[in-house]
């Protein structure tokens, strides 16, 4: 079937780049791989008395309702949405996919060439099932937590081994694929399918923190709470349902941003709890940053770099040259090697990983 519009993704930092679930589906607002928690197709309780203001809570104690919200920000949406290449229709499922994928935690600048590079080289599941692991290492360039590209490679593996080659619509069938945690099984099912799923990543968060909780930002780890309230937003209709997660998703990439939010631009500004109480100042623990200079991390990827370049095993002495710290370089190689980035070879040789 047709794709329905696929949200961006966006980093805290970069109004065009929304972090969804890193690597190995943690929790969307987490830096570190983890279990995905992103709630699931279906009507549930709702958050209970006391979490949202009175200007959303329903006839009953502890119910609430997005009925008014849909129209306003899925019309916004319709006006404002950018134009992605995994939102048009010819990317289909394997399209919403990889972008799934190759949007946590990078900006969405940083991901199109990558992006538009990988689904000419394999534009269907078999194609990337048919190369060896190293060379989705190698495809993924600078995009950062390669361990992504292995589990991407992992679940294009089984969609042609299970399912023919082709990305399954059902939720339980895409939450059984490796890789594929709770979050990005519903951000294809929603996103490529049009299902009804709440697909709860930081931008989404972050706006129903502030229009319906009425606080600046939602907690460091995602709550059970929020994936409550983000159930009971959902709108009943399975269509309007899979817009709603993506204008909800482009509304925080786009105004409701954490840094410098542009109220005067959103469409439920009169709504908002958190503007109509005064913006108050978040009073939570502190915003976690991430940090990458002199960390393993960067270590970690000056030493792929030098193996993505390279097409035959690589002497140990061309990767002493990268770093001048001999524990920490020592400790980011055997981590790849650990996580199957690398492949360790007789004679102090490394490369790419084959299987």
């Amino acid at each position: 079937m047709t794709a329905p519009t696929k949200p961006p993704h966006s980093s805290p930092t970069d109004a065009d780049a929304v972090p969804g679930p890193p690597f190995g589906e943690q929790s969307p607002s987490a830096p570190t791989a983890g279990t995905s928690t992103a709630p699931t197709t279906g009507t549930t309780t709702a958050p209970t008395t006391g979490t949202l203001t009175g200007t959303f809570t329903g006839t009953a104690a502890g119910e609430v309702s997005g009925a008014h919200l849909h129209s306003p920000v899925i019309d916004w949406f319709d006006d404002n949405a950018r134009d992605l290449p995994w939102r048009r229709p010819e990317a289909g499922a394997w399209g919403v996919m990889v972008s799934e994928f190759m949007l946590q935690q990078t900006p969405v600048n940083r991901v199109l060439p990558v992006y538009e590079q990988w689904l000419a080289r394999w534009p269907r599941p078999a194609d990337l099932a048919a190369e060896a692991p190293g060379e989705a290492v190698r495809a993924w360039g600078r995009l950062g937590y390669p361990r992504r590209a292995l589990r991407l490679h992992g679940a294009a593996s089984a969609i042609t081994e299970r399912h023919g080659g082709d990305v399954p619509s059902d939720h339980a069938q895409l939450l059984a694929l490796p890789g594929i945690g709770e979050y990005t099984a519903a951000a294809v099912a929603s996103f490529a399918y049009g299902q009804r799923h709440a697909v709860l990543d930081t931008n989404v968060r972050r706006v129903f923190a502030r229009a319906v909780t009425g606080v600046q930002y939602p907690p460091n780890a995602t709550t059970a709470a929020e994936r409550r309230l983000a159930r009971a937003l959902l709108p009943e209709d399975e269509r309007t349902a899979a817009r709603w997660a993506a204008a909800s998703m482009e509304l925080g990439a786009l105004v409701c941003t954490a840094k410098n939010e542009t109220c005067h631009r959103c469409p439920i500004t009169a709504q908002c709890a958190w503007r109509l109480a005064g913006k108050p100042e978040h009073d939570g623990p502190p915003r976690r940053g991430q940090t990458y200079a002199g960390t393993d991390r960067q270590v970690r990827g000056k030493l792929l770099a030098v193996l993505r370049d390279a097409h035959a095993p690589v002497p140990q002495a061309a990767l002493d040259r990268v770093w001048h710290e001999p524990v920490q370089r020592a400790r980011a190689l055997d981590g790849l090697v650990a996580d199957g980035l690398v492949e360790p070879l007789p004679g102090g040789l490394y490369r790419l990983p084959l299987t």
